[in-house]
Order: C-alpha cells, then sequence, then structure tokens
C-alpha cells in the first residue's frame, strides 16, 4: 500500500501542484492539507481517493499559486467604522485612558465593519485544472503502489516456492523416518524383553499404532493443496489480502503440525526453516490490500 504521486500544472493563469503518499494502514486513514479556498473541495478528493485507494494511510496536500497580481478581496464599512471609533474614543476619554492605540483594532474587528471574508471564487477552468492535478496525482500514485504489488508479489512467490521445495524434501525423509522409528522400537523391544517370549502379533499392532499417531500424510497433503491455493488467489484480480492472511495461518497449522508429530530431527530442520519462510510471507501480507 506504499505509493507515491505528483502533479503540477501551470500556465499563465495559476500553479497547480497535488502531492499524495500512503502508507500501509488496515483501514483508510486520510489527512489533507491545502489552502482554505480550496477546503470546500475536501468532499470531492476524498471521494475520488477511496474509490481509486481502497486502504493504507494517505497523505494529500495541494498548493495553489495565482499567477496574476494579488487584488484585495475585502472591502470595508469606512461609516461604519468611524462610528465605533468615536464611541470607543468617548469611552477612552471618560475613564482618561492613555492611549488609543486599541481603539484602532477594536473598531477595525466591531460587526460588519469588514464586508468580505476574502473567500476566493473560481472560475469553472480553475477548477477543471485543480481536479485535472488531483487525479492524475491519484493515477501515479496508484501506479507506484501496483508496481511495487508486482515486486512484493514475486517475494511472497519465492517464500511460497520455497516452503513447497522443503515439503518436498520431508515427503522424501518420511519413509527414512517410519523405518528408522520401526527399527529403534524392534530394537529397544529386543533388549527390553532379553530373550523372554512375548506377542510377536500384539507388538505388530502397538508398532503400526504408534507409527499411525505419527504419520504426517495427511499433514503434508493438505500443505500442499494450502500452498497451490495461496497462489492461485494472488493470482485474482480482486484485493484478497484477508484471505491470503487466512491461508497462511492455515500454512502455519499445518507446518507446526508436521513438527509435532514427526519426531525426527532432519524433517524438524525442514519444519523450522519452513517457519522462517511463512513469517516472511506474514510481514510481507501487511502490505497487500
Amino acid at each position: 500500500m506504499t505509493g507515491f504521486g505528483l502533479s503540477t500544472i501551470h500556465d499563465e493563469q495559476s500553479s497547480v501542484t497535488v502531492e499524495i503518499k500512503s502508507l500501509n494502514s488496515k483501514f483508510q486513514d486520510f489527512s489533507f492539507r491545502a489552502p482554505k479556498p480550496l477546503a470546500d473541495m475536501e468532499l470531492e478528493w476524498r471521494n475520488w481517493l477511496s474509490e481509486k485507494l481502497e486502504r493504507g494511510k494517505i497523505n494529500f496536500s495541494i498548493e495553489y499559486v495565482k499567477s496574476d497580481k494579488a487584488e484585495v478581496k475585502q472591502t470595508y464599512n469606512k461609516e461604519l467604522f468611524v462610528a465605533y471609533y468615536s464611541e470607543l474614543k468617548k469611552l477612552a476619554d471618560a475613564v482618561v485612558a492613555p492611549s488609543y492605540d486599541q481603539i484602532f483594532q477594536l473598531a477595525l474587528a466591531s460587526p460588519e465593519v469588514i464586508q468580505n471574508s476574502g473567500k476566493e471564487d473560481f472560475p469553472s477552468s480553475e477548477k477543471e485544472k485543480i481536479k485535472k492535478a488531483v487525479l492524475q496525482a491519484i493515477e501515479l500514485c496508484d501506479q507506484f503502489r501496483v508496481t511495487e504489488g508486482k515486486v512484493l508479489g514475486e517475494k511472497i512467490k519465492t517464500n511460497i516456492n520455497a516452503i513447497d521445495g522443503l515439503l518436498k524434501d520431508v515427503e522424501k525423509l518420511d519413509p527414512l523416518r517410519i523405518e528408522k522409528i520401526r527399527s529403534r522400537i524392534k530394537t529397544n523391544i529386543a533388549e527390553f524383553f532379553k530373550g523372554e517370549s512375548f506377542d510377536q502379533n500384539r507388538l505388530e499392532q502397538e508398532i503400526i499404532f504408534y507409527i499411525e499417531k505419527l504419520d504426517i500424510n495427511e499433514e503434508k497433503v493438505r500443505l500442499k493443496s494450502h500452498l497451490d491455493y495461496f497462489l492461485k488467489i494472488m493470482e485474482a484480480k480482486e484485493s484478497n489480502g484477508k484471505k491470503l492472511g487466512f491461508i497462511a495461518q492455515e500454512i502455519g497449522r499445518e507446518i507446526n503440525t508436521i513438527g509435532s508429530k514427526a519426531n525426527d530431527a532432519e524433517i524438524q530442520k525442514h519444519v523450522v526453516t519452513m517457519k522462517e519462510e511463512l513469517e516472511k510471507i506474514k510481514e510481507q501480507l501487511n502490505n497487500v490490500l
């Protein structure tokens, strides 16, 4: 969700510069910085941003500078000002005030003396220029996010493929693990009984029951299925960041179960590496919509 867009439009009438920065966030969080005369356009900007940038902490700033000469945007009611000033001066004389310095400011700030608040009236051509600059900046920010998303996607695919490769190694080690367990149990039984008779069939049943408890075939199949599904969801056009997060949780559950049931040092090494790759994926998923 990290993105950046900068757009500038300059002509004889004015110069407009729009800058948009997007950072990672679970929700849409907007921050606007704009000149007062443009404040009434904020709702429109917010709608455009919401439509294009689904999530993120988005900082929006716009600068607008007119190229023509400055004009006085405020007018004053001279007669009313003089009347206020005269009355205030009488009050000051009544209490023998030492100075009239503040009377001017008080009279100027009196009701209805200032006739115009100085609000800027924008012609339609200027509003269109501002709209064009804003939409350009939004598009550039979105393109930035798309480009970063492709790079991020390749990294995540690399991590998924690494887990898949480790799973293939585990599948090769699993038959050897079973044979080692069987051999170890028989050796231990033989040493324990030391030539005494025992029920061979019952022993075989117990060994089979024990090995079934250590069987990881179902976990291997489910893990492979989750990895394939993860890659499939990544290729979808819709935003699936939350779904990918859920699948990552299921991948982690199968990896943990393989580790706990395998009871084998070599397989456990592969499980640890799988967990490392999965943690990298989870960190990167915070940046996925």
